[in-house]
């Protein structure tokens, strides 16, 4: 293994810890975006839901684009070098680090999830380029200062981290405890560091239907808020624009193939610690 990767947690008999009889977050998330590790109780629920509210599939696939334009901007525009990626989910095309690593070669990142099924699958974002490095981490989000803590083997906090949060907090079912652990992660990177946040919403029928669907499936609950939530976990940050806004709307890029122009149920931003 070298220099320029590293992994803090042992993978040897993960795989036996993985529940296949239920459908699990990462590996429906991954289905949604075109991904192959899945099973038939994930794509079982997936259709179901699509059935419900075929949207969620452009709520996945127009996230996954918001992280590349994010990691794109912060990298190329506001020149972050280092990324702390939380809730990491499975591995599909163009993950933090690889987008990060094509703007600024030197760019560090770590990832942090405390799921067997994630875990599993760490070692795919476990590459580098010879210049920056990459780091996984099995950690909890309910832990903030476990998780700085560990980050900063990798990470030099006293230098501004973006601070990824993507389709992972509403697994947190209280948010003033939600806001409570962006506050304590925040608290911990120094000035000029950034929050990027996106997760669905609770804006229409279709995707209230379909949260309760996938909650009545066993599956771990997830839940969605409102936009003023979305909005309330950057509180003491200066928004980048345009602000909160849905994913296919944050600094949308005409020239890409992958532009998508429709509504979704699913918000993010961006702000920067002062």
């Amino acid at each position: 293994m070298s220099d320029s990767i590293s992994q803090t947690t042992e993978t040897a008999g993960t795989p036996g810890r993985i529940d296949t009889s239920k459908p699990h977050s990462a590996r429906f998330w991954n289905y949604f975006v075109g991904g192959k590790d899945n099973y038939e109780v994930d794509r079982e629920i997936g259709d179901h839901i699509k059935e419900i509210f075929p949207g969620l599939v452009d709520v996945a696939v127009t996230s996954r684009h918001f992280l590349g334009r994010a990691v794109r901007h912060l990298a190329g525009e506001q020149g972050i070098r280092q990324f702390l990626d939380v809730g990491t989910g499975l591995p599909t095309a163009d993950n933090t680090h690889q987008v990060a690593q094509r703007v600024a070669p030197d760019a560090r990142i770590v990832y942090v999830d405390n799921d067997p099924v994630v875990l599993a699958h760490a070692n795919a974002l476990l590459t580098s380029t010879p210049e920056g490095k990459t780091a996984y981490l099995d950690a909890d989000l309910y832990d903030p200062e476990a998780v700085l803590a560990a980050a900063a083997g990798t990470l030099d906090l006293s230098q501004p981290v973006a601070l990824m949060i993507l389709n992972t907090l509403g697994h947190v079912g209280d948010y003033e405890q939600a806001r409570d652990l962006v506050r304590r992660l925040m608290a911990g990177l120094p000035s000029g560091s950034h929050l990027v946040i996106s997760d669905s919403t609770a804006t229409s029928e279709g995707m209230i239907a379909a949260s309760e669907a996938y909650n009545a499936s066993g599956a771990v609950p997830y839940y969605v808020r409102g936009i003023e939530e979305i909005g309330g976990f950057f509180e003491g940050l200066e928004l980048v624009e345009p602000g909160i806004v849905q994913v296919p709307k944050w600094r949308p890029n005409p020239d890409d193939s992958a532009n998508f122009t429709g509504a979704v149920d699913a918000y993010c931003g961006v702000g920067r610690k002062q």
